[in-house]
């Protein structure tokens, strides 16, 4: 067990948590990162890594794996410490200072900045699938190339089910896409996008059976109304939306609304020096988006460099006037 030291603990390796560690650095604050996946970029590099985004400033797209990158690099000549595949559980005051324990290691930290996005997430399972899960049932797609020729079916409805099928459509031999009801709660916009490509899409179905051999999946079966339908598959996308959950961040005393911990306009909880920002920080007229979550990260770091050095400027001036 090693004990860690730094002035800012940041729990959350997203991109609001990313960013983060490189504003931490450029206040001058030596900073780690804590998080339960085994790399950075929280839930970009599990669930969407191959993805493109559009909503973030400066980039018309920019795909999910290239942008958690980009900001490790960024961040990188700051030196973070990376304590990576651990959860945060404990929290406790000790001499004045904050411990976390992260895994088995405990971390004391000056200040604490919590940008764990949605928690811990757990993916709802397929009911035909679950003995195929991992042998082409899936969740999420890490890496597109896998799938070049095959035959794809994605399951679901929302706004994942439909990017995957945008994403997977010129890879693949053949996309399907089933849904359950004729309703979607995907944008608009998107389905239509999938729907002009050509890929089929099958409404008021389910999938009653995944059939393979030792090699893996090969055919889904479809209750389509009254009748059955059997789909060619070697990789079946279950984009059934998950559960989140904060998981031992509910029991450090902060304030909670739902999942979400409720900050004021310097990004502070109601607990002395833990912070929080990014999609897991609530306050009123909060939009969750990545750009949302960088702004905050900025906000919150600056806030705590005065909380722990009190003839520190809140603005430090730009990063454009330092070499």
């Amino acid at each position: 067990m090693a004990e860690h030291e730094v002035d800012l603990l940041v729990v959350g390796a997203g991109p609001a948590g990313l960013f983060a560690a490189y504003y931490a650095g450029f206040r001058g604050l030596s900073v780690a990162v804590v998080d339960s996946l085994p790399e950075p970029g929280g839930q970009v590099t599990a669930m969407y890594p191959e993805k493109l985004i559009f909503d973030v400033p400066g980039f018309p797209a920019v795909r999910g794996r290239d942008l958690v990158a980009a900001l490790v690099a960024q961040a990188a000549p700051r030196e973070p410490r990376y304590l990576l595949g651990r959860d945060a559980t404990e929290l406790s005051e000790v001499d004045g200072e904050l411990r976390v324990l992260a895994g088995a290691d405990p971390v004391r930290a000056r200040a604490l900045l919590i940008t764990a996005g949605i928690g811990e997430f757990t993916p709802r399972p397929l009911p035909a699938g679950g003995d195929w899960l991992g042998r082409g049932v899936v969740h999420f797609v890490p890496d597109l190339a896998v799938h070049r020729g095959q035959d794809v079916v994605v399951v679901g409805g929302g706004d994942s089910a439909f990017d995957w099928a945008l994403a997977l459509h010129p890879i693949a031999r053949n996309v399907t896409l089933v849904h359950r009801r004729s309703r979607f709660r995907a944008h608009p916009g998107l389905v239509r996008e999938v729907a002009s490509l050509g890929v089929e899409i099958i409404t008021e179905a389910q999938v009653v059976a995944v059939r393979g051999d030792a090699e893996g999946v090969h055919e889904v079966e479809l209750s389509v109304g009254e009748r059955r339908r059997v789909l060619p598959a070697r990789t079946v996308v279950a984009a059934l939306g998950f559960t989140a959950s904060l998981g031992p961040i509910e029991s450090w005393g902060l304030e909670l609304a739902g999942r979400s911990i409720r900050v004021d306009s310097t990004m502070r909880t109601n607990r002395d020096r833990v912070y929080a920002a990014g999609d897991v920080a609530t306050y009123p007229g909060k939009v969750k988006l990545i750009a949302t979550g960088f702004g905050e990260a900025a906000t919150a770091v600056n806030n705590i460099a005065v909380a722990l050095d009190p003839a520190a400027h809140l603005f430090p001036g730009h990063s454009s006037d330092r070499s």
